[in-house]
């Protein structure tokens, strides 16, 4: 066994490789091109194999062979692609097998580059070798690498400043990464003792430092212990507790249905300190015609803890489309004896426990300093806005809005003097030859992207929040050009000024 001083001189080495072969988002990108790219998103490699053969040999060339496509390639080249490692060196860290003349990849390893509030940056992340590299159905303890839900969730995570923060359910490390960006410390927390040893093999390789790894369930490793903000993207994947039905460590709980993101609602409250934030992804079932988001109402409303809350419904699937859905993730093909039997035991189990659709979605809870004043479940199942640094940052604004505008009567509201956003267009539709609009839309470009209905009186308020006039002179001014009620206008559109605030469409500039 290799001391700590020769894994941190081996990793030392690797890291030099990769640089040195330019192994980056870009660049491979540049490599293979766009269309090659995108074909790999779907699960595609001859593309990118196809223009790899096109091309010469180079280091560049190699890793990527052998670590995104996962090809064997021979010794030689792997050893020139590795000069400070070497292929020894691979080998003793994990990554390689050696098969006479050849060498082969034992894990999958690729850049990962990303945006958030502190500007843009690159990782290279370690995890298992994928269905196309195996050549055939996942293993049960498979470390998924960075897929579309991490990042979805490390696109949601707030980047505020936080002592400490807590990743429950690791896997290889990246939402860890991520919270290390703002947090002083982080925990992260897994029950596979591979995808522990994988994420802290991605920390050492980045040179991420200040997150400890711990091994357990839920919230036994951090028993007694509070945090500043917590995220998880859990192994919620609804999946039948019977013989034959493979239970995958990154995907599956070991609990029936979504008991999973109700335990774990039930209990990150007495985890969070006050004020603290936790934040994950999640399914939810919806049990006959049942809304299934007041189900989530009823597990936040349980909470021994007081807790804020926002939900948001991205989608759902239909239950034999959720089936196919992660079926076809583990591995197994359409089509095939294997596929139908795992289809029929998916379908038995929804039909028990009368499930007819799953909806999945992100949750946002906060410990409540006193009685909760954010309560928003609601769905949004279209296309979100723009925002390169990530939604968080859209969320984490949301919040501060919600707080102030909660502190603040009808009378004080008044008193602030409002922008109007930068993202903010308005849309008038007017039947021909009439000058009243019919409708007027007010259309978010970032943030979620949300579309406001507005009558006259509402779309001037907002067009005259220029961050010179108070709301309540705008208020005034407009009560008398269209000869209305004053008192009955600012009571029509301060609800709307609110939400307004809430959503980002209207801001508070600093106040003089």
């Amino acid at each position: 066994m290799s001391s700590p001083a020769d894994r941190a001189a081996s990793i030392a080495a690797l890291r030099s490789d990769l640089t040195g072969a330019g192994f980056a988002v870009a660049a491979l990108t540049d490599l293979w091109g766009e269309e090659a790219a995108e074909a790999l998103h779907r699960g595609q490699r001859v593309p990118a194999e196809r223009a790899l053969g096109r091309l010469q040999e180079s280091a560049l060339s190699t890793l990527a062979r052998l670590f995104v496509l996962g090809r064997a390639v021979p010794a030689d080249a792997a050893r020139s692609a590795l000069p400070a490692l070497g292929t020894d060196g691979a080998a003793a860290l994990g990554l390689l097998r050696r098969e006479g003349g050849v060498v082969a990849p034992a894990v999958d390893l690729r850049p990962y580059a990303f945006v958030d509030a502190l500007g843009p940056a690159e990782w290279w992340i370690v995890s298992d070798l994928g269905e196309l590299a195996l050549g055939h159905a996942l293993p049960e303890d498979h470390v998924l690498g960075v897929g579309g839900a991490s990042m979805t969730l490390s696109g949601l995570m707030l980047q505020r400043p936080a002592r400490w923060a807590l990743d429950l359910g690791t896997g290889c490390g990246i939402q860890a990464l991520h919270a290390r960006r703002h947090a002083d410390r982080v925990v992260a927390t897994d029950i596979s003792p591979r995808a522990l040893k994988l994420a802290a093999l991605n920390a050492e390789l980045n040179g991420v430092d200040g997150i400890e790894f711990r091994l357990g369930s839920m919230f036994e490793p951090v028993a007694g212990e509070r945090f500043d903000h917590i995220v998880s993207n859990p192994p919620f994947v609804i999946t039948p507790r019977v013989d034959g039905v493979p239970a995958y460590e990154y995907r599956d709980g070991g609990m029936v249905g979504d008991a999973l993101v109700e335990a774990f609602v039930a209990g990150c409250g007495e985890h969070l300190e006050p004020g603290g934030v936790a934040q994950l992804l999640g399914n939810w079932e919806y049990h006959g015609y049942a809304d299934a988001l007041d189900r989530v109402r009823g597990w936040i409303d349980g909470s021994a803890t007081p807790l804020d809350a926002w939900v948001i419904e991205r989608d759902t699937e239909d239950a034999p489309g959720y089936a196919e859905t992660w079926i076809r993730d583990g591995g197994t093909r359409p089509g095939t004896p294997a596929f139908d039997e795992l289809l029929g035991a998916w379908l038995d189990d929804f039909e028990a426990r009368g499930v007819r659709q799953v909806g999945f979605g992100y949750l946002l809870l906060r410990r409540a300093e006193g009685v909760p004043t954010l309560r928003r479940f609601e769905r949004i199942h279209g296309s979100l806005g723009a925002i390169e640094a990530g939604l968080g940052v859209a969320l984490d604004a949301a919040l501060a809005a919600h707080d102030l505008q909660t502190a603040l009567d009808d009378d004080t509201l008044g008193t602030l003097r409002l922008s109007v956003a930068g993202d903010v267009t308005e849309e008038r539709h007017l039947w021909p030859g009439s000058d009243a609009p019919t409708a007027i839309l007010l259309r978010q470009g970032g943030g979620f992207g949300r579309t406001v209905s507005a009558d006259t009186g509402l779309a001037a308020l907002v067009g005259a929040s220029d961050g010179e006039l108070s709301v309540a002179a705008i208020v005034g001014a407009l009560a008398q050009l269209l000869e209305v009620d004053e008192d009955a206008l600012r009571a029509d559109l301060l609800p709307a000024v609110r939400g307004m605030l809430v959503d980002g469409l209207l801001s508070v500039p600093p106040q003089d």
